[in-house]
């Protein structure tokens, strides 16, 4: 096992002094093959590394932001397998979902389809430079339907896209509907919030270039971002940006111990686990009568192993929760 590691080591380390030309790669064992040149349509396996999501040509300009921080760059050379080092925060990292919701978007970016939309302007940028670090990821359902917005966790130390945001949208636009995953700025709930909000507008603002119906639209809200979602049910769309945009018709709330709550929330689903050490079982169940008191409609998948951060819950006891809650969302849909 030791000779098999040192031998891993060197490989991974030659493939990291190879030009800076993006290297494509084919899964031959747990070999790293630097022999042929990425491409558009050259897909992601689970053999590659970290730097090349980053440096693959269908994600060129953004690369960096599918990735959990701000500089990715010291995890370069970590196996794709070993992917779930970069989230601690997270639980049941599966690098295979991981590489099949981003070989989605190669694919789309393939077919000409723009698979990222910056929803900050250049000024906006240039006064916030942290605002650099924003856009939205697109999984594509149906023309017309209508759309979520993934909002990944990271206890806000990082953004888990790739566990707890692109497998979800994926999974989402696999049922025909339009999914959003939202890449915010770091470090802060109020700024996290305001990114979402503008979000938001951005998307009713584009929404016939961009396909999606806006009138039965949902936010989706993990750990500490799903906090965001939670402002966003509590205090409307309009408290964080300027316009006048509606509340989401269904908030789908997972596992965060934020416990506010009133009668002008969205029909809500929340899922959380009994042995989450970070969002306390007894704080989530409290929220849901706090809610369904306050006459909103609730729907509430309780699981008992599944720990924290869980994603689509793989190989855990919450596994398929997630079609749940797009069915809870289609029935609060305005005809």
């Amino acid at each position: 096992m030791i000779g098999h590691n040192i031998i891993l080591l060197f490989a991974l380390f030659a493939g990291s002094c190879s030009s800076s030309t993006t290297s494509g790669h084919t899964e031959t064992g747990n070999k790293h093959n630097t022999d042929t040149t990425s491409t558009m349509n050259t897909h992601l396996t689970t053999s590659n590394l970290v730097q090349d999501i980053v440096k693959h040509p269908a994600f060129s300009g953004f690369g960096e932001l599918l990735l959990p921080n701000d500089d990715n760059t010291r995890y370069y050379n970590t196996p794709i397998t070993s992917i779930g080092t970069l989230m601690p925060y997270h639980n049941a990292v599966n690098p295979n979902e991981i590489v099949q919701s981003l070989n989605q978007l190669i694919d789309d970016a393939n077919n000409g389809k723009t698979v990222f939309y910056s929803f900050y302007t250049d000024a906006q940028k240039k006064q916030d430079p942290n605002k650099n670090n924003t856009g939205l990821f697109f999984y594509r359902g149906d023309p017309d339907a209508p759309f979520a917005i993934v909002c990944p966790g990271g206890a806000f130390a990082y953004v888990g896209s790739l566990h707890e945001g692109l497998p979800l949208a994926s999974e989402i636009s696999k049922k025909k509907l339009n999914a959003f995953v939202i890449r915010y700025r770091i470090g802060s709930e109020e700024w996290a919030t305001e990114d979402l909000a503008n979000a938001i507008s951005f998307i009713f603002q584009n929404a016939k270039t961009l396909q999606v119906d806006t009138k039965n639209y949902s936010l989706w809200g993990f750990s500490a971002r799903a906090r965001m979602v939670g402002n966003i049910a509590d205090y409307g769309v309009n408290a964080f940006t300027t316009g006048n945009h509606p509340k989401p018709v269904t908030a789908v709330i997972a596992y965060t111990g934020q416990s506010t709550y009133n009668k002008g929330f969205p029909a809500t689903f929340i899922t959380n686990s009994e042995n989450d050490r970070i969002a306390n079982i007894q704080t989530v169940d409290r929220r849901v009568q706090n809610l369904k008191n306050a006459g909103v409609t609730v729907a509430y998948e309780r699981y008992k192993t599944a720990g924290h951060g869980f994603a689509l819950g793989t190989g855990t006891d919450a596994a398929g929760w997630l079609p749940k809650a797009v069915d809870f969302w289609k029935s609060q849909m305005i005809k």
